[in-house]
């Protein structure tokens, strides 16, 4: 005869669709008639009340009695016989404390972050492993330490999100057999040694001052080449030097009030009153 083959994935440890055999029905009888014998009194220790959020696993003589969890609401425990216990399917939060890592590129640091998970199999997670907060606990250290040992202190730096998302995705498919399912894994805070951030300020500090530099020699280049082109315009008339001379007096007066000697130009006389330059003579005094 063939074995009989169970309905359950061979994770759900535990779980068994056999039945419970002579001395099972006869402890299962001894405890309804029990139950039944004490009734009323034995209703109040019998249903329980399991919580929206919750879920009760049930033990009959050590044994799981479904695949899935009861509840919510109320359900009935048999004296002697059944043990229940409760799991919490709402999110929780684990902190990682700061674990020292030595990156890639052989830098000390110390990083923390945060996980968040839910049960979403009470039943996994009461059958497969001893404590499944304290399990995902340290795995989610042992996941972190180990990803980010990967990594550059410029790629942990820069690529906090991706860590994450990589993060949580490794411990999604270690925790999966465990009922357990990671929703949200952040990097809260990096921290390196205070010589190595004085050595990276003044790293940006120099690189900010090399580009100044060369932002400063690209305008005065451009500013060369504006005047190059303003001079060519000049030669070509000799009137718009005197005129932009003249405009340029005239914005230092309006900034500053105060008094300017400047030189004046001969040739800017010629035309007025008759007096030229170039044909004025000295006549000597006669005797």
């Amino acid at each position: 005869a063939h074995k009989l083959q169970t309905c359950f994935p061979p994770h759900f440890l535990g779980i068994s669709s056999t039945r419970l055999g002579v001395c099972g029905w006869i402890l299962f009888s001894l405890s309804v008639l029990l139950m039944i014998i004490t009734f009323p009194i034995s209703i109040w220790m019998c249903l329980k009340i399991i919580k929206e959020y919750e879920r009760a696993v049930v033990f009959r003589l050590g044994r799981i009695q479904a695949d899935k969890a009861r509840g919510p609401g109320l359900i009935l425990v048999l004296p002697c016989i059944d043990v229940f216990v409760k799991v919490d399917l709402r999110t929780v939060t684990c902190n990682i404390p700061p674990q020292e890592i030595l990156t890639r590129d052989s830098v000390t640091t110390q990083v923390d972050g945060v996980v968040y998970y839910r049960i979403h199999s009470a039943v996994s997670a009461v059958a497969n492993v001893n404590d499944v907060h304290q399990a995902t606990f340290l795995l989610a250290q042992t996941t972190l330490r180990n990803v980010l040992g990967t990594q550059t202190l410029s790629q942990i730096l820069a690529g906090r999100e991706e860590i994450a998302h990589s993060i949580q995705t490794l411990l999604d498919d270690a925790t999966e057999l465990w009922g357990i399912r990671v929703a949200r894994v952040e990097i809260k805070d990096v921290r390196i040694p205070v010589q190595l951030q004085r050595s990276m300020a003044a790293e940006a500090e120099a690189t900010r001052e090399a580009r100044a530099r060369v932002l400063a020699a690209e305008g005065e280049m451009n500013a060369s080449k504006s005047l190059k082109s303003a001079s060519m315009v000049l030669t070509e008339s000799p009137i718009a030097l005197q005129l932009r001379y003249l405009q340029t007096l005239t914005t230092v007066a309006t900034e500053k009030n105060s008094t300017i000697v400047f030189p004046l130009p001969m040739n800017i006389l010629e035309g007025i009153g008759g007096v030229s330059y170039n044909n004025h003579k000295k006549v000597p005094n006669r005797a």
